[in-house]
């Protein structure tokens, strides 16, 4: 059984000029857990998936994957690295110019140099895997609702069966039933695939169903963790104003983004 921690990291800071974004964050993610990541908007979240993932580079601290340290890694060892993951845009992100069987393959083609053929096959078995029918392979984005589209965008997600998944947003824009249809998908995959995941959201119901653990995110630092069912008694003003959306609290309300 494998002790050590699928995604480490310690004291990682990010800064772009005067602003501060990550201040010396810090987690263990052990393989298969789910953790999901709040705050508000401009907390950071976006910018600590894209630091682990190798998308943005920390200026400070240490980001491990399997014990590997990620930086200074050769390009070789990057890209393998970067082959463990999978990601789920905000918004799905899928290509308007390519058929749903392509979007979902995109990353088997281009990243792993596999025959047409047999990514869409895979591609196929990846649609129905999220609920869809063989049928709209073919068809294009613009063709799909927008619950569909982010099923596709899951599809695409899990299509070279990654060992770590993100997800940014997965619900954004989605009604409450729809919304529901995606947070299950979201855990019958990454238990399938026996992924670990690491999700950031706006929404607490599903972050209350899709993870284990908790962390919110305020000013750079992590100033709360434990499981979602502590989360409504944390005992912390800024995670309590959080998650019962009350403008009146400690977390100032910002009007403007400086």
């Amino acid at each position: 059984m494998q002790t050590k921690p699928k995604i480490e990291l310690i004291d990682v800071y990010k800064s772009f000029g005067p602003k501060k974004v990550l201040q010396g964050v810090s987690l263990k993610l052990m393989p298969g857990e789910s953790l999901v990541v709040v705050g508000g908007s401009g907390s950071g979240k976006s910018v600590l998936i894209k630091t682990i993932i190798g998308l943005m580079r920390a200026d400070k601290g240490k980001i491990l994957i399997d014990g590997e340290d990620t930086n200074n890694l050769s390009t070789k060892r990057r890209n393998h690295i970067m082959h463990k993951f999978g990601y789920l845009f905000q918004g799905g992100a899928l290509f308007d110019s390519l058929p749903i069987w392509e979007n979902v393959a995109f990353g088997l083609i281009y990243a792993e140099g596999m025959d047409r053929k047999n990514a869409r096959q895979i591609a196929i078995q990846k649609i129905m895997q999220v609920g869809m029918g063989a049928e709209v392979a073919d068809l294009f984005p613009a063709e799909l609702s927008g619950g569909m589209q982010k099923r596709i965008a899951l599809a695409r997600a899990i299509a070279v069966n990654p060992e770590i998944i993100f997800f940014d947003e997965p619900t954004t824009g989605l009604d409450p039933i729809m919304s529901d249809v995606i947070n299950n998908l979201i855990i019958k995959c990454s238990k399938e695939l026996k992924a670990t995941t690491i999700s950031i959201t706006h929404d607490m119901h599903s972050a209350a169903k899709i993870a284990d653990k908790m962390i919110m995110l305020y000013e750079g630092r992590f100033i709360w963790a434990g499981s979602p069912s502590e989360m409504y008694n944390s005992g912390n003003a800024h995670v309590d104003q959080f998650v019962n959306g009350r403008a009146e609290g400690p977390i100032a309300i910002k009007l403007q983004d400086h």
